[in-house]
């Protein structure tokens, strides 16, 4: 898959983002004393107010509910004595602490629960899909008015600009620097720092960061003939590509702002308005094609972009003001807060970010050179494949900040169990997803795409190279999430940045060497080995560099729901053949063999994701009125 990419669409819109450091753990050890400080943690020099204070709460540290004890500004861990948690497993969180929020919480911030995790996750998803949906009904409306010819080839040449300013400003790049710091200036706003560090850091980012977007934007704007040039040599009216690129080049702007108000109210744990931004923004396009259409031809396409780019700061503005206007207990203003981002962080999660999103640009060189409705068929098969990945790490999406926010207090701990869980349900539901979209792939394509000019040749074609696809979707899901965990502690980090450009090699040598003998099968195989490669690589380099996880127990973790996607495919491909000529009953019968077998599988077999899974959809149910009323 195009290195999880959201195209913009709200197909992908949460496949990013997120990760560790460069320089150690997030808590250091401390030697024989058990010592864990945070980097970049100011140390508590004076009372800590009790509620949100990290001394009081630092349980998370994995050591069960035994008290901790301030050392001049260190948080220090009981004496040997105390029962330690097995190194291999995640931390236990009891009951009563994950009800609220174990960790070092502020009174304005919702608790970290896992019920209130999962409701964020589950307004996350409703919000994504009915994205997706705008999405796919832009696509028509483009396909309706403007046809698939000359025109609307020059408006996609342009549409590459909202493709790569979402991902490096919205979900994959930008995100990865904000939330880790946001989350510490939180962090330091519970323990009573002079001033209010949250509005610091705005002050000292946000006028910089606007700048640099203005200018970005200008500049694109003002070599767009160039950039034409280079994304389509060959256009046959590069002056009308050359008018949407600078309309599109607008969204430099819109979307930088919209994902720094998305950063922070993430890290503020509020996900309502963060998860509308793409309804508004495929509301924009819609609006924008519908009204303009007759008057500016295409151009009325891209001009939407540049509308729906202010909407998506619109929806977001009212939800960070009201955040910003809350008072808090500090003292004096302390001007020294206002510190711009890291440089070193900047560079690492944008390049990371780029490296990510130019495996588009690699399939479709490579697709070039093949016969006419080759990427076609790579575009169909992407988009659908990519939704289970999507709604996976969305999970991560919601817990990011939760990490973040642990490494800012000191917690570790903390940190490396929500990590570990995270990669156990996230593999979990990619891996069931996985393998609905291996068995039921005709009937997929056949019920979204097979008429009018779509024939049952293209759906032969795009279903087989959408099951290709799929064999990488394991890789794209651990990318994301162990993406998060090393950049999560707010520094930089280039061993992520070699992990992926490490990953688009092989996809590059492999494509090159598969595209003749094997189309766009061997493009899409190429993708699936790249991203898998760099997936190995990040989880090789966990520990030192990023949040320290027992790799080994997590390899196991993994090995259960795999066995599982196996024999829950091959059950529901034999069921799905049975319907043939009935699409729609053969994906009803075969996805629910699927879920069914899978569920089955991972449970004996023992796999967490699914265990917890099944266990938060039984606590669920057994609120539910009518159940109750039993």
């Amino acid at each position: 898959m195009s290195g999880a990419t959201a195209d913009s669409t709200g197909w992908a819109t949460w496949a990013d983002a997120a990760g560790g450091g460069s320089a150690g753990p997030a808590g250091a050890s401390g030697g024989s004393a058990g010592l864990f400080v945070a980097p970049g943690v100011v140390p508590v020099q004076g009372p800590v107010a009790p509620t949100g204070s990290v001394e009081g709460t630092a349980v998370g540290l994995g050591l069960g509910a035994a008290p901790t004890t301030r050392a001049e500004g260190a948080f220090t861990v009981p004496p040997a004595s105390a029962p330690a948690t097995p190194p291999h497993r995640p931390a236990p969180v009891p009951a009563a602490e994950e009800a609220v929020g174990v960790g070092s919480e502020s009174p304005e911030l919702p608790s970290a629960s896992r019920n209130f995790l999962a409701k964020a996750a589950l307004v996350t998803a409703g919000l994504s899909v009915a994205g997706a949906l705008l999405g796919l009904v832009r696509d028509q409306a483009l396909a309706r008015l403007f046809g698939a010819g000359s025109d609307t080839d020059a408006f996609l040449v342009a549409w590459t600009v909202p493709e790569f300013a979402a991902t490096l400003l919205i979900e994959d790049g930008l995100a990865f620097a904000l939330i880790p710091a946001f989350s510490m200036a939180l962090a330091r706003r519970a323990q009573g720092v002079p001033g209010d560090p949250v509005r610091a850091l705005v002050a000292g980012t946000l006028p910089r960061l606007a700048l640099a977007f203005v200018a970005v934007g200008a500049l694109l704007a003002g070599i767009a003939p160039q950039v034409v040039e280079v994304l389509a040599p060959g256009l046959p009216d590069p002056a009308l590509a050359v008018d949407c690129t600078r309309i599109t080049a607008t969204c430099v702007v819109s979307f930088g702002l919209a994902g720094y108000c998305s950063a922070a109210l993430r890290a503020h744990r509020r996900y309502l308005a963060p998860a509308a931004i793409y309804v508004a923004y495929n509301v924009g396009i819609i609006t924008g094609m519908l009204v303009l259409g007759g008057q500016w031809g295409v151009r009325a396409a891209a001009a939407g972009v540049a509308v729906g780019g202010c909407l998506m700061v619109v929806v977001q503005v009212p939800a960070l003001l009201r955040q910003l206007r809350k008072k808090t207990a500090g003292g004096a203003r302390n001007e020294d807060e206002a510190r711009p981002l890291d440089t070193a962080l900047l560079a690492t999660v944008l390049l990371f970010a780029l490296c990510r999103q130019s495996q588009v640009l690699v399939e479709r060189f490579l697709a070039s050179s093949l016969p006419s409705g080759a990427i076609s068929h790579l575009n169909y098969a992407q988009k659908v494949a990519q939704m289970p990945m999507i709604l996976s790490v969305m999970v991560c999406t919601v817990t990011f900040p939760v990490v973040a926010r642990a490494l800012a207090d000191g917690d570790v701990e903390r940190a490396k169990g929500r990590v570990e869980r995270d990669l156990a349900l996230a593999a979990s539901i990619v891996l069931l997803g996985t393998a609905a979209v291996v068995a039921c792939a005709p009937q997929i394509i056949g019920l979204l795409f097979q008429r009018g000019a779509f024939t049952a040749s293209d759906t032969a074609a795009t279903a087989g190279v959408m099951r290709v696809y799929a064999l990488g979707l394991l890789g794209q899901t651990l990318t994301g999430v162990l993406a998060r965990s090393y950049f999560s502690a707010g520094r930089g980090a280039w061993y992520p940045v070699g992990a992926m450009a490490t990953g688009i090699a092989v996809t590059s040598a492999a494509g090159s060497l598969a595209v003749g003998p094997w189309g766009v099968y061997g493009i899409a195989a190429a993708n699936a080995a790249g991203i898998t490669v760099t997936a190995l690589v990040l989880l090789a380099g966990m520990g030192p560099r990023s949040v320290p996880v027992h790799l080994p127990a997590v390899l196991g973790q993994l090995a259960a729901p795999v066995l599982a996607a196996v024999a829950a495919t091959a059950a529901g491909a034999l069921v799905a053949a049975r319907f043939d000529g009935a699409p729609l009953a053969g994906l009803v019968v075969g996805g629910l063999t699927v879920t069914g077998v899978f569920l089955a599988a991972g449970r004996a077999l023992g796999a967490q994701g699914v265990v917890h899974a099944l266990r938060f959809a039984g606590s669920v149910t057994r609120r539910l009125p009518y159940v109750r009323s039993r």
